[in-house]
């Protein structure tokens, strides 16, 4: 029987980079994989390059677009799915259009999330209501604060099984994934950590991801091969899991 793969963790968009859906199923295309949850891209987001950035109407219009752009993808196509972006405008009411997931993302470089806004547990509250899973890519303190903040309610990816969230090692290590409401992605990690993962927590939070154009769905799908899983093992890792998380399947898990 063949497996029918999902890349969980795709970026996808053509404003302000060249990386528009055409490109993106060619990629999965070569490396067999059926389909992917995509995000839009940071540098139509917010200027990821000045700390002290302020938010302007010509930014939001460049993220509503970049949204929006996912969204057509996920109507007119099967195996695609949109996250939504989400930054300090917090708009709450974009959340009902259809999104199966919210892509949070900051480097400890970059401008910040302005937790203390009533509009962001607004937006929480809606995400909570929803069961959106919150893709976290924040510092180590900040991924800290915000799992203690949503306290089970939704659940929480964690991508490249914690390398820019302050390392996997120091995550593993802090015990962040004994919480059954925290996942791992794949994406750009090393064989050897995602071995780490199994050993302790099994295959059923790790998802299959590649983190395109930073990887490329192939290669990064084949350090996933490389674990030695059963069939039922890997068909978890790059399908099941992502598609019970975004609601598209009931968890079957023994």
């Amino acid at each position: 029987m063949t497996i029918k793969i999902i890349d969980s963790h795709m970026h996808c968009g053509i404003q302000n980079v060249d990386q528009p859906f055409e490109m993106i199923r060619a990629y999965l295309d070569r490396g067999g994989i059926d389909g992917a949850c995509l995000y839009a891209p940071v540098e139509d987001i917010y200027d990821r390059y000045s700390f002290h950035f302020e938010d302007t109407a010509a930014w939001m219009a460049c993220r509503q677009m970049a949204n929006d752009y996912l969204l057509d993808i996920q109507e007119r196509n099967n195996d695609y799915f949109a996250y939504y972006f989400v930054w300090n405008d917090f708009k709450t009411e974009e959340l009902k259009k259809g999104y199966r997931g919210v892509k949070w993302h900051r480097h400890e470089y970059e401008p910040v999330y302005h937790y203390d806004d009533p509009r962001c547990e607004d937006f929480l509250q809606e995400v909570y209501r929803l069961k959106l899973p919150i893709v976290l890519e924040e510092s180590y303190e900040n991924t800290r604060y915000f799992i203690g903040r949503v306290n089970g309610r939704t659940p929480i990816i964690i991508p490249h099984m914690g390398g820019l969230n302050g390392g996997f090692s120091y995550l593993f290590n802090a015990g962040i994934w004994d919480n059954e409401t925290i996942y791992a992605d794949t994406a750009l990690a090393s064989t050897r950590e995602m071995e780490q993962f199994v050993y302790r927590y099994g295959v059923n939070r790790l998802l299959f991801g590649s983190d395109f154009p930073f990887g490329f769905p192939a290669d990064e799908l084949h350090k996933v091969k490389k674990l030695g899983l059963t069939s039922d093992e890997y068909e978890r890792v790059v399908f099941h899991n992502i598609m019970e998380l975004i609601g598209i399947e009931k968890s079957h898990r023994s």
